[in-house]
């Protein structure tokens, strides 16, 4: 008689707790705005982070709570984001897109080698193993962590060793900025030309007795630019990207190196075709 008063007591108490939760969840249920789900639809879908949010899920809540504008997408394009807007009944906004640059212009034919590695091949695994096989401690060690990441195939490994970026595809998620140990991936303005494609922070014949194209921290670049452009820090040119609309490839010219360097909005095209259909045969 006890083990069957115990069993229904158990089986009270679990049916008064489930109706109390039943009760409890449609009291306290939080309505969701349906207008979320729609705008998550509208959305990409990539889920690539590039708007400073976790997903599109998160970035659709947030376009309703005000907290963005759907410009901030930069996947979508303008035409997405007038179209989200448009349904949204609120202004499109935007935002300067931003791409992935490689800042190191150091390949196999210009940049010195000191040893051969041959453990995992990665990046990371090659950086934790004495700083990898390349002289230059800052430089690219060409082993694709940053091809290995791109999830939108916007990155290719040319023959010289170096991670090519195809910015018609690059959606500015960051992924390959946070896979590259050397930390020589960077996010810039599309819009901005002028590119320092050298973190090395030695100067003169010490910086160019690792590789052909090292900064050497002349200062050149800085006093051709126009004033306030370009300021030397470390060694390196850094240029102040509030003042974009100063740029002129005339800093560019007598860069004894070429370490600072035009680039245009799209390069590479043809070899990216190339590089990816090797990539496909292979």
């Amino acid at each position: 008689m006890s083990a069957l008063t115990a069993i229904l007591f158990l089986a009270g108490l679990s049916l008064f707790l489930a109706i109390t939760l039943a009760l409890a969840n449609r009291k306290l249920k939080v309505q969701e705005d349906p207008r979320i789900e729609i705008v998550e639809e509208m959305l990409p879908g990539a889920n690539c982070g590039a708007c400073g949010e976790p997903g599109c899920r998160a970035f659709a809540e947030s376009l309703i709570q005000g907290n963005h504008l759907p410009g901030d997408c930069p996947v979508g394009g303008p035409e997405n984001a007038q179209k989200v807007a448009e349904f949204l009944g609120i202004d499109a906004g935007s935002s300067v897109r931003k791409v992935a640059r490689l800042l190191c212009a150091g390949g196999k034919e210009l940049a010195e080698q000191i040893a051969e590695y041959e453990g995992y091949p990665s990046c990371r695994a090659a950086a934790a193993a004495g700083g990898g096989a390349k002289g230059c401690v800052y430089g690219c060690l060409g082993l694709a962590d940053c091809v290995e990441a791109c999830t939108f195939d916007a990155m290719q490994m040319a023959p010289n060793g170096l991670p090519l970026i195809d910015v018609d595809e690059c959606t500015g998620c960051g992924d390959c900025v946070r896979a590259c140990p050397k930390g020589i991936i960077e996010l810039y303005p599309i819009n901005q030309h002028l590119i320092v494609q050298c973190k090395s922070l030695l100067a003169g014949d010490e910086a160019l007795a690792t590789c052909d194209v090292a900064c050497t921290g002349c200062g050149i670049c800085a006093a051709d630019a126009p004033e306030g452009l370009i300021t030397m820090k470390n060694n390196l040119p850094v240029i102040n990207q509030n003042l974009l609309q100063l740029e002129t490839k005339i800093a560019t010219l007598r860069c004894p190196t070429g370490a600072i360097t035009w680039v245009e909005e799209q390069q590479f095209p043809e070899i990216f075709i190339q590089l990816k259909k090797e990539k496909v045969v292979q």
